[in-house]
């Protein structure tokens, strides 16, 4: 459970840590918001074999990161937090498919280790594209463009308030696992029953903190929709810079840049 405080710390405060700048400031965030999902569309459209087609789209993020001036290490420590759940979820397909593909130095590849690799890649790249997203463009900015998209309000109210309020959660965890170190010792390790009863307790405190939250919040004319700063209107820097993302994913979607570059070289050197 000592964990569990600064990850909700740690989403409270990605707007105040990572501040967007970089040239991403001037791009409307709607469509930064289209690129993003036109680049998930095309990431899980390819193939379970298609690890030669997902490795041209590593560019994407990284230039997105290097273009809104994100810390690719922060970035990649993010993508690993759900790396384990990749992981499982193609943990038996060795097993259950050992067809083989292919040869690399005398050594068999079976399609199991093929698509394992392939799930790895989809959730590093849709990971780090989101995460990217989110920094570059700030969430209650990015929640304003979901609402412009049709996306409905609630929907996005939910998703600010999540996001204002995680560190709220996050310090109730933190003072009740500070309670029970100072009563059982720091080093005394949290058994199930006793973790069970915390979380619960948890849960009940968050109740009614946020019961106290809402009618604060009520009381200062609430209406259901939190204030956001409007956003730009769009200009043709944004339909040139959607156009372009765009084109760049059908190029590597229906074209294959890496296969048919080694399909050029092998030519070249016979």
């Amino acid at each position: 459970m000592s964990a569990l405080p600064e990850a909700w710390r740690d989403f409270a405060a990605l707007d105040t840590r990572l501040a967007p700048s970089g040239p991403t400031v001037r791009l409307d965030p709607r469509a930064l918001l289209l690129v993003t999902l036109a680049f998930i569309l095309t990431v899980v459209s390819f193939d379970r074999y298609a690890v030669a087609g997902l490795l041209p789209l590593l560019v994407f993020p990284v230039l997105m990161a290097a273009w809104a001036d994100v810390d690719l290490r922060w970035v990649l420590r993010k993508v690993l937090l759900v790396a384990p759940f990749a992981v499982m979820v193609g943990l038996f397909n060795p097993w259950f498919d050992q067809r083989v593909l292919f040869e690399l130095a005398g050594l068999p590849i079976t399609g199991g280790w093929v698509s394992l690799l392939a799930i790895a890649l989809r959730v590093i790249l849709t990971v780090a594209a989101a995460v990217v997203l989110v920094a570059s463009v700030g969430l209650p900015r990015l929640c304003h463009s979901m609402e412009q998209l049709r996306v409905p309000r609630p929907l996005t109210t939910q998703l600010l308030l999540l996001q204002r309020y995680a560190g709220v959660l996050g310090d109730e965890a933190a003072r009740m696992r500070q309670a029970h170190a100072l009563r059982a010792g720091p080093k005394q390790r949290l058994t199930l029953p006793v973790y069970a009863s915390l979380v619960g307790h948890l849960l009940l405190r968050a109740t009614a903190r946020a019961q106290r939250i809402h009618q604060a919040m009520l009381a200062r004319g609430f209406n259901g929709r939190l204030p956001i700063a409007l956003t730009p209107p769009w200009r043709w820097q944004d339909s040139a810079f959607v156009l372009g993302c765009g084109a760049a994913f059908l190029l590597c979607r229906f074209a294959e840049p890496v296969p048919l570059l080694g399909q050029l070289l092998l030519r070249g050197l016979a």
